[in-house]
């Protein structure tokens, strides 16, 4: 297995939908708790990469070995296209949730019995995503589960870790990093949905019955014109509520590149030309959203 190959098995190119969330829960622990705790929060990332890792590698091993589309199996699967080593696989699937469950174990010693239940919630959904005989994925509720997962709870862990000693499992808390949060929930759930877009077709021959199947495409694609305009609107609302500096609305000026990329994606779903668009999307405005709210610490 090449480099290249690998990098493509666990899907590197997707790792902001995990980062970008860990960030912005680092932001808000400083800017509104003036809490960090480095050491804790690198173990997490390191717990965190390597759960991802193991996560696409299994959705991509269970693609390929449930599939009934054999043309899918063999030429479009990364395992099949290939000829890859189920064997070497299962392996490193093996070394990479245990790397992760270890660091989680040890976590919890630390800072308590919340992050344990946490932890689960999100090895369960990991696990769930691809496996059984209805996976998350092939379910309605693929973009919520994969939204709410990583965009949700991996910033409210990171700000958890942060803060451990005093914080509040009140609505008025979770309230505050859900908002905070909610620009990535939104772009990450937009990521699946622009994925079922493409894949509708290729998805329904696999007997995957996703939320696409069910809204159609004009429903999805407002869908997630809709997650874009909330995903703004929820910047605003993190500024006018005291729970992000005022540079974060510097973000409003990606609403031009938004509009853009969403047009695009009406225009034309299809995977190899227009699924980049939500890509892009969730990568620079992440992006941006971590860099202008960096930039508010700093001048504070």
């Amino acid at each position: 297995m090449t480099i290249p190959i690998f990098l493509e098995l666990v899907e590197m190119k997707a790792k902001t939908a995990s980062v970008f969330p860990f960030l912005i829960g680092l932001c808000f622990s400083y800017y509104y708790y003036g809490s960090l705790h480095p050491l804790l929060v690198l173990s997490f990332f390191i717990a965190m990469f390597f759960f991802n890792m193991f996560v696409d590698m299994w959705d991509n091993y269970n693609d390929y070995k449930n599939a009934i589309n054999i043309d899918y199996q063999a030429n479009t699967n990364i395992i099949g296209r290939e000829s890859l080593s189920i064997s070497l696989i299962e392996k490193l699937m093996a070394a990479f949730l245990f790397i992760s469950a270890s660091i989680g174990i040890l976590l919890t010693a630390v800072v308590g019995w919340p992050l344990l239940v946490m932890g689960l919630f999100c090895f369960g959904v990991g696990i769930l995503y691809s496996y059984g005989p209805r996976p998350l994925s092939s379910l309605p509720l693929g973009e919520f589960f994969s939204g709410f997962t990583m965009g949700f709870v991996i910033s409210l862990i990171c700000v958890y870790l942060n803060t451990y000693q005093e914080f509040k499992w009140d609505f008025p808390n979770l309230a505050a990093i859900f908002l905070i949060s909610l620009p990535n929930t939104l772009w990450i759930a937009n990521l699946m949905l622009a994925n079922n877009l493409c894949d509708k077709e290729e998805d329904e021959s696999n007997h995957r019955y996703t939320l696409v199947h069910y809204t159609g495409l004009k429903g999805g694609l407002v869908l997630f014109a809709l997650g874009n305009i909330i995903a703004i609107l929820a910047i605003i609302g993190q500024y006018l509520l005291g729970f992000a500096p005022v540079t974060v609305l510097l973000s409003l000026f990606l609403i031009p590149f938004i509009y853009k990329q969403s047009r695009l994606l009406w225009q034309k779903q299809v995977k190899r030309e227009t699924f980049i668009c939500a890509v892009r999307i969730l990568a620079l405005g992440s992006l941006t959203q971590v860099l202008t709210y960096f930039i508010g610490i700093f001048l504070k």
